[in-house]
């Protein structure tokens, strides 16, 4: 996806609302026949059927007649798709959708000249029942895009995102593997040495959010008042994701490029961040705790990072097993756990070598998928990225 900002008029803003509206009432319709099964019917309306009923629904509403087919339609045919995965098992089942919170909606069939450049950094994209629209034209946009997807964030800013699959970036064919150790303290460690952290929020928009955070608590539910403070805080917290998207979409590049096979541990993050809160007959314990550091794990970009690489370098990402990476000595590979004797220390007391902890993992990673590549007769690779330990690292023994 290929995402601008858009810039409607305070009219063309109001028309797409209604858009959002139309395409997320159909949604939730569609949510609601599958859920609650018609009588006398073995399964849910297809979207076949689903089609005719919304013809049938906007003779009887004159509200969803005056929107877009075009919208209402795609809306149907998203919920279809999401079924589709959701059966297959790669995704969860569709649910409802509520105002203000995902809203959006897909148009199909794009024609050659519904997206023009206007100037260096303008250009107009054309949306049916609203007319132009213009947008910043940060990049070029792809050719031969045949739909794009209209969405509204909680910071109240508007987007197009053309739909076009990017050609993968080219493996640099010198046989080198990389391991990638995700972390709290540290995003991203490689083997290497490097160690990389997402740019979060600045001192002053820390500050901030603090500050809007005591307001928000002191403002009356559902007040004109509450809701300009919750789009501030929006507003600001908008800031860090950009910067963390940013920063996945740059590393990501950068290790496709650089090496053949890159490694990283096989987490299951939707796990890994799930409330611990329990039930009213079996409460959970140290549930604060556990809030906090699965914030601090979604604010790594840990499934952002994996995501993209597999995106731009397909067939070259190897998940491995995360057990005893911490653990074991990535230069005699004794594993003993006393060995990690802080957050970012490691000291092996067999053979004294000693380094960053995160390292260390990073380099059993790249072990553990060298050997994984060379037992299902991949390509050929020269070896993990691993260098012996240098001078200025701390040696025992």
């Amino acid at each position: 996806m290929s995402r601008y900002r858009l810039k409607p008029s305070p009219a063309q803003e109001q028309a797409l609302l209604e858009h959002c509206g139309h395409a997320r009432y159909v949604w939730n319709l569609a949510v609601e026949q599958h859920a609650c099964r018609q009588p006398g019917r073995k399964s849910a309306p297809g979207f076949a059927e689903q089609c005719r009923q919304l013809t049938e629904a906007r003779k009887d509403s004159a509200w969803l007649r005056t929107g877009s087919i075009i919208v209402q339609q795609q809306a149907l045919k998203d919920f279809a798709q999401a079924m589709a995965t959701f059966f297959g098992g790669t995704h969860r089942r569709p649910t409802w959708r509520k105002r203000g919170r995902g809203e959006g909606f897909r148009i199909v069939a794009v024609k050659a000249g519904d997206v023009r450049r206007l100037s260096r950094h303008v250009g107009e994209v054309k949306v049916p029942k609203v007319g132009w629209i213009r947008f910043r034209w940060s990049r070029a946009v792809p050719d031969g895009v045949k739909s794009y997807r209209v969405t509204l964030d909680r910071a109240g800013r508007w987007h197009v995102a053309f739909a076009a699959i990017p050609d993968p970036i080219p493996a640099p064919g010198l046989g080198e593997v990389v391991g990638v150790d995700r972390g709290v303290a540290v995003s991203a460690a490689l083997s290497t040495g490097e160690m990389l952290h997402p740019p979060g929020l600045r001192d002053t928009e820390k500050a901030r959010l603090r500050r809007l955070l005591r307001k928000l608590a002191r403002a009356t539910r559902g007040s004109n008042r509450r809701a300009e403070v919750k789009a501030a805080i929006a507003r600001v917290k908008a800031r860090e994701s950009d910067r963390r998207k940013d920063w996945v979409e740059k590393v990501s590049t950068d290790l496709a490029r650089r090496f053949d096979v890159i490694a990283v541990e096989d987490l299951k993050i939707r796990d890994m961040t799930r409330s611990a809160r329990g039930t009213v007959e079996a409460p959970g314990r140290n549930v604060r705790a556990k809030a906090g550091l699965s914030r601090s794990i979604l604010a790594a970009g840990w499934g952002g990072l994996v995501r993209r690489l597999e995106d731009k370098a397909p067939g070259r990402v190897v998940r491995v097993s995360p057990a005893y990476t911490s653990q074991r000595c990535s230069a005699c590979g004794i594993v003993d756990r006393e060995a990690r004797e802080s957050q970012a220390r490691y000291r092996c007391r067999s053979c004294g070598y000693a380094c960053n902890a995160d390292v260390n993992a990073a380099r059993n990673i790249a072990h553990a998928a060298g050997h994984a590549v060379s037992a299902r007769e991949g390509p050929r690779v020269a070896g993990p990225v691993h260098r012996e330990p240098q001078r200025d690292l701390l040696l025992v023994g």
